[in-house]
């Protein structure tokens, strides 16, 4: 059997359930609000977002402008602080900052999109301010950004792989010779990408002798979580964090 790294963010007995955004399906993504529902409903890691505002503020919010999910409009890092505290999402909660829920949510560990480059030096700060190092995993799609992350926050710091560490594992998964960083802690993605498929029985095998988890975005049917669980995914991230709570609870592996 293979033997996981083991980063502290990871400690946690079986299968991870991520509420993604909170739990995005109930239409207030990323605020304190569904944040707190997720909690409640048993959740203790939550995927968010980060970018930062015109006057360097770390706000959690998917979109790099305010008009999809807010009664407000523009590009959060053309709007101070001020301005975006006022938005509201789904017209009903304000637009939290990352410290908010660091602050808040003291027993939930964050898995955090790291959006834009201006983000980078805000989030590491905050991490070492509120020595957070055990509480966040960082990802990106760019590769070069989670590597900076990566060298600026040391091995304290748990990062996934963005699009270049999962092609290259896709790739050794299928026998091609690769050699993907081996500074991440975990390879987080989808379960297919413009129809190829991504995870299945050999990518989980390449991942684990890799020391890496696979988790698994984003996962809404409860058959999807079924087969996932039956390939041996270490974690799963959702938008109906009701569904993914019945269908680990009836698995016997929600902690």
């Amino acid at each position: 059997m293979t033997v996981l790294l083991r980063h502290p963010y990871l400690d946690h007995p079986g299968p991870i359930p991520f509420a993604h955004r909170g739990g995005a399906a109930d239409g207030l993504e990323n605020t304190v609000a569904q944040f707190r529902r997720a909690a409640e409903a048993g959740y203790r890691y939550m995927e968010t977002d980060v970018h930062t505002t015109r006057d360097g503020r770390l706000v959690a919010f998917h979109d790099a402008t305010l008009d999809r999910v807010t009664d407000g409009a523009g590009r959060i890092t053309e709007l101070p602080w001020a301005e975006v505290r006022h938005a509201r999402v789904g017209g009903a909660e304000p637009v939290p900052l990352f410290e908010e829920l660091l602050e808040t949510f003291p027993g939930v560990r964050w898995n955090v999109d790291l959006k834009a480059e201006p983000a980078l030096h805000p989030l590491l700060d905050l991490i070492a301010r509120a020595d957070a190092w055990d509480r966040v995993c960082v990802g990106s799609f760019s590769e070069a950004r989670v590597l900076r992350a990566q060298r600026l926050g040391g091995p304290r710091l748990a990062t996934s792989y963005g699009t270049r560490g999962v092609i290259g594992l896709r790739l050794r998964s299928w026998g091609v010779p690769t050699a993907p960083r081996r500074s991440a802690v975990a390879a987080q993605v989808p379960e297919t990408r413009s129809g190829i498929p991504v995870v299945d029985r050999r990518f989980v095998r390449a991942a684990h002798a890799r020391g890496l988890h696979v988790h698994v975005w984003t996962v809404n049917e409860p058959d999807r979580m079924r087969r996932l669980l039956d390939l041996g995914v270490d974690g799963i991230m959702t938008d109906h964090i009701d569904t993914l709570r019945e269908v680990m609870q009836e698995r016997g592996v929600w902690a």
